[in-house]
């Protein structure tokens, strides 16, 4: 077959122009979109074109359509939700991934990019202190994430009753009982949900969101049978850790599956100096993280991580004749609850690759400074109040009443320096600031603290 390179060319030239006009436009435009999605649909919709359009056109009509509806989430100055950016090295990755286009099920069909993805888990294993035995498997996010290793933890827990769920679902089994902290995240009740576990039984949480373990004691010694026990590395509002040695001992001597929702916290543990946070957590049996946050790779990938390969590899292992030839042990398709997927590793290696792990730790420790940098700057303005310990790399603030916060936060939305979102915690409104950014800068915070001051005076 002729190679086809000259049909590709003028659609990638095009599209590399749009990205660096991109990349670069990101130090001065207004981080919020200019427009809303019903604004974009006749843009960007409508009737179906008749026939083909040159594919260069068609990027360029994309990037000209698409530019005021989108969001300046790899902004220096973008602080809402938990989103990180994108290190240089792990989009050029990603890229290639695309144009590679291998779809990473079987270690004999797609052996370069399986030796990549395999690498960076063990290289994710070492930096997060992590049973150097765990299956890594790379998913879309913390959502999915949280799902495999749940899944793993019921397959293991009703094996451990005496019943196989692999054969005869959950329908007349024992009921998994699952406790989690009052402050879980909501992807927590949603992978739950989609297990078919139901909700979960809430136990006590401190004053900044922190599980109590004498609480879960008690819910552990109040009943019995198959259970789970889920813990927090990083409250969404406050960044704080569950005490996890003290959860993880009192769980597993009541024989529970525990399992570590750590989507950005897990990866203090890659830092010297804050790995004390998460002590202990390397007793846990599964955990949970993204790479899309704290690590900076681009959407989408998640970290599931499994100490015990057995139960994962029963739960989501599928054998069929027409790949047979290719299938073996230990494939990552036993590892998800994907066959076909990108090989979603490929970033995360050439991000631990480039930071190695003296830049990790930078990474991680620049960000918590950040953090800090940020409360000790709004603290500053009149009005304001940090509510949680800045810990790590979240900081909440009121202004006073919650009407108040609201209106300061609508403010700073429509200022468009910075985006910082909204939210209500402990019972209170607040601006909630999540810096997950490897790119924000000094300039960065002082630009977003003045608008944050802006808009309380407003």
């Amino acid at each position: 077959m002729t190679a086809r390179w000259p049909e590709f060319a003028p659609a990638l030239d095009r599209a590399t122009h749009h990205a660096r006009e991109w990349l670069t436009s990101l130090a001065d435009r207004p981080v919020h979109p200019r427009v809303d999605a019903d604004a974009l649909a006749p843009v960007l919709g409508g009737p179906l074109p008749e026939g083909p359009t040159a594919p260069e056109a068609v990027v360029d009509e994309l990037a000209a359509g698409i530019e005021p509806g989108l969001m300046g989430m790899p902004s220096g100055r973008f602080f809402g939700w938990v989103i990180g950016g994108t290190l240089p090295a792990a989009l050029a990755a990603d890229w290639l991934t695309s144009a590679w286009d291998q779809n990473t099920a079987m270690r004999h069909a797609t052996p370069g990019v399986v030796a990549v993805e395999e690498a960076a888990g063990a290289w994710a294993l070492d930096l997060l202190g992590l049973p150097a035995g765990a299956d890594v498997g790379f998913v879309t996010g913390a959502t999915m994430a949280n799902f495999t290793g749940l899944a793993a933890a019921r397959q293991r827990v009703l094996t451990d009753a005496g019943w196989d769920v692999e054969r005869d679902g959950l329908s007349g089994g024992p009921r998994v009982r699952v406790l989690v902290g009052e402050e879980r995240h909501g992807t927590v009740d949603l992978a739950l949900r989609y297990l078919g576990l139901g909700t979960p039984t809430a136990v006590s949480a401190d004053g900044q969101g922190r599980l109590v373990v004498d609480s879960l004691a008690r819910a552990l010694a109040e009943g019995d049978g198959p259970t789970i026990v889920c813990l927090q590395a990083g409250n969404l509002h406050s960044g704080a850790f569950d005490p996890m040695a003290d959860a993880i001992e009192v769980a597993h001597a009541h024989g529970a599956w525990v399992h570590v929702d750590g989507a950005f916290g897990l990866w203090a543990a890659a830092s010297p100096r804050l790995r004390g946070l998460l002590a202990g957590h390397e007793r846990a049996d599964s955990w949970a993280t993204d790479a899309h946050k704290t690590l900076n790779v681009p959407y989408d990938c998640g970290l599931a991580i499994v100490a015990d390969p057995e139960p994962l590899r029963r739960t989501f292992g599928m054998h069929a004749e027409y790949f047979a030839t290719f299938q073996g042990a230990g494939d990552p398709m036993e590892r998800v609850p994907e066959l076909s997927r990108r090989a979603r590793g490929v970033p995360v290696w050439a991000a631990l690759r480039s930071l190695g792990r003296s830049g990790v730790e930078d990474l991680v420790d620049g960000l918590a400074s950040t953090a800090r940098a940020i409360a000790d700057g709004i603290a500053a303005i009149e009005g304001a109040e940090i509510v949680n310990d800045v810990v790590f790399t979240q900081v909440s603030v009121a202004f006073g009443s919650d009407e108040r916060t609201r209106e300061v936060t609508a403010r700073l939305l429509a200022d468009g320096v910075t985006w910082m979102s909204g939210s209500r915690w402990q019972g209170r409104d607040v601006l909630r600031v999540s810096v997950s950014n490897w790119s924000t800068d000094a300039e960065d915070v002082a630009r977003s603290i003045d608008a944050v001051r802006r808009a309380a005076a407003g």
